[in-house]
């Protein structure tokens, strides 16, 4: 579904999400409870080319797109009806049979790779404690003498996250981007790593793995992180 950047930022500045800073992912997260109910469409991807005025809206739904633009219809006001043009919303079924063990897919994930903290972390200049969010990156450099590429740590995170649904093939996956960004949870800001792996995996389970895509991978999946896109396999080396 397009998407209206600047209706969305205005209307989240009407409401003052974020505290004054921008947080697209804050602002749709309130957006879409209001709109269609809490949850009901995440995890989500808004996907924006450089300069554009206009993003394109994904997100994985239990409903299929009739039944979640009559519901919406009922509620929606006009303002965040000029945000969300429910007449270009779509959907496409994908039931568990969509798939089946050892299928190959292609994957496209914006991903927050954090960790919670098991056990208390110090160093010469701050201190962790336990059950704190870090980047999966940081964590790991600061428990070891020898750090590994950021990449390689990056991948273990979502390897993890991928099983026992799918096995990431780690030469056909890659960080296509990394950034570090701030955004408002729970009334405080917090900032972390924010990252595109574009890759292939293998279905293990064909169950297991429509219950993920549901569900999401990783952190902060109802802030714009965590849905995989599916795409073509890359070819094998």
């Amino acid at each position: 579904m397009p998407l209206h950047l600047a209706a969305l930022h205005a209307w989240s500045g009407t409401r003052e999400i974020g505290r004054g800073n921008l947080d697209e992912g804050l602002a749709l997260h309130h957006l879409l409870a209001e709109a269609f109910g809490p949850g009901t469409l995440q995890p989500f991807r808004l996907m924006v080319a450089p300069r554009a005025v206009r993003g394109t809206f994904y997100a994985y739904a239990a409903r299929p797109a009739d039944a979640l633009r009559d519901a919406a219809r009922s509620v929606i006001g006009p303002t965040e009806a000029s945000i969300l043009p429910l007449d270009r919303l779509r959907s496409v079924p994908r039931p568990p049979e969509s798939w089946h063990a050892d299928m190959r897919l292609g994957f496209d994930l914006r991903a927050r790779p954090v960790v919670r903290l098991s056990s208390d972390l110090e160093t010469d200049r701050q201190r962790f404690s336990k059950g704190a969010e870090l980047d999966a990156f940081l964590a790991e450099t600061l428990r070891n003498d020898q750090a590994r590429p950021r990449e390689d740590v990056y991948l273990d995170w979502l390897d993890a996250r991928l099983a026992p649904a799918a096995e990431l093939e780690r030469d056909g996956t890659r960080m296509h981007s990394f950034r570090r960004s701030r955004g408002t949870r729970g009334g405080r800001s917090v900032e972390g790593p924010d990252v595109v792996f574009h890759g292939t995996l293998t279905i293990r389970d064909q169950h297991e793995f429509a219950d993920m895509l549901a569900r999401g991978t990783g952190r902060h999946r109802a802030y714009g992180y965590g849905m995989l896109l599916l795409r073509p396999p890359q070819r094998r080396a």
